[in-house]
């Protein structure tokens, strides 16, 4: 890891100046913004290309930046470069606080206010407010080199009102910017706004894309977990093709992964032959953690029996697997499918036909033991772990954080369960009359 850093940073332009002196380039004058914001696009597009080594560089160089465009005379920024550094630097995650500065001490007019406002209130998590001014300016800065990030930044801005057309803006910041991380972001916001849509051809798309590309960047768990939505929301025979398809960019043991994930995800949602078809094949991509994949692949399938004729098979099966094998989310769900089982088998009672709900005691994600719960899935991702994306969104960071509150996946799995119930009592009901 050492040695690559060592590469990348012998490699860029920041090598000389940060080896003479503070940001002085052959010790006679200083390094301009717009030499220093290459490096880190170089530095970005090596992280999701895979170099994860390059993370820590990044940070060092947005903090680089971030002091040579505060120490920046304003005449610097006469050249139209060092504008769309600046601009590409608040973008690309650094210190929205720098844009501020800058835009405040522009007395001459360098920086198009239309853009620097809306991105100062994007960045202040308003971003549905820029939908308007941003999607009139931006079409000029369509050749620029801001341009990819701009249609980025108004694709994430409109993407709850219009996700139709927020895939367009992305289409636009993707085509324009191969092999970089706005593609890889595009891209993978698309799959997921085309699962939203309804649009489950497009989405495939998308994700072939991505799976032929970005598999090894830092966040294609985040890939993953759209990508199943996806699968689940519109499976039948014909995606069945297009999903073993991407699958097939992957290896067995990210295969194995996205297979566990689809079967817990249709367990939940109660599709029986999906969480079925999902278990299977991930129990055929056994690697060096089998007995582990197969016991999950054999819980999800056993969750998606509960609700059905199988019910007392599925819940011996269940109880029997340790909690020891199971994450504390998929031992909360392994509670509720409990309680819905005992439940479905439990007479009516003469005083009312109509089973009552009743509290499940469960522990919230994260709770059991002070320890953090793991993701969904085998609890040991070969996609690797997450990383904070740029750039920020805080508009999504909001949404992550309300649904932190709680595991909206056991709430509806219940939901489930206790309609099933409520059908059973129907008919036991019928007969009785």
């Amino acid at each position: 890891m050492l040695k690559r850093l060592g590469t990348i940073f012998a490699a860029s332009v920041l090598a000389v100046p940060f080896a003479l002196g503070p940001a002085r380039a052959s010790g006679t004058e200083e390094l301009a913004p717009f030499k220093m914001i290459r490096s880190l696009q170089y530095v970005q597009d090596s992280v999701v290309l895979g170099d994860h080594s390059a993370i820590e560089m990044q940070r060092f160089m947005l903090g680089a930046i971030d002091e040579r465009l505060r120490a920046a005379d304003p005449s610097a920024f006469r050249d139209p470069r060092n504008v769309d550094a600046a601009l590409v630097y608040v973008m690309s995650g650094g210190n929205p606080a720098t844009l501020d500065l800058l835009a405040d001490r522009d007395i001459e007019g360098n920086f198009d206010s239309r853009v620097t406002d809306a991105l100062r209130q994007y960045l202040n998590g308003k971003g549905p407010l820029i939908v308007e001014n941003l999607t009139k300016a931006a079409p000029e800065y369509k050749n620029s080199r801001i341009g990819p990030y701009l249609f980025l930044i108004l694709g994430n801005a409109m993407s709850q009102q219009d996700p139709i057309e927020a895939m367009k803006h992305y289409d636009w910041a993707r085509l324009t910017a191969p092999g970089t991380i706005i593609e890889e972001a595009a891209l993978r916001r698309s799959v997921s706004l085309a699962a939203q849509a309804g649009l489950p051809e497009k989405g495939f798309r998308y994700a072939l894309n991505y799976a032929r590309r970005y598999l090894t960047s830092p966040y294609a768990s985040q890939f993953a977990d759209v990508f199943v939505e996806l699968a689940v929301a519109h499976f039948d025979e014909s995606a069945d093709g297009r999903v073993s398809e991407i699958l097939s960019f992957m290896d067995s043991a990210r295969q194995r992964e996205v297979y566990l994930r689809v079967a817990r995800r249709a367990a939940i949602a109660g599709n029986q032959a999906l969480a079925r078809v999902a278990s299977k094949r991930a129990e055929e991509l056994v690697g060096d953690d089998g007995s582990r994949s197969q016991m999950l692949a054999s819980f999800y399938e056993g969750l998606a029996a509960v609700p059905s004729a199988d019910v007392f098979s599925a819940a011996e099966a269940l109880a029997a697997i340790p909690d020891d094998k199971l994450s504390p989310r998929d031992r909360a769900l392994r509670e509720a499918a409990r309680a819905v089982a005992d439940a479905v088998v439990r007479p009516p009672a003469i005083e009312s036909l109509a089973q009552a709900p009743f509290p499940i005691a469960e522990r919230r994600p994260g709770q059991e033991d002070g320890v953090a719960a793991e993701e969904d899935g085998s609890g040991m991702s070969p996609f690797g772990q997450p990383v904070e994306e740029l750039p920020s969104r805080p508009s999504e960071m909001t949404a992550e954080a309300d649904a932190a509150s709680g595991d909206p996946a056991i709430d509806g799995f219940l939901a489930s369960g206790r309609s099933k119930i409520e059908e059973i009592d129907a008919l036991l009901k019928g007969e009785g009359q």
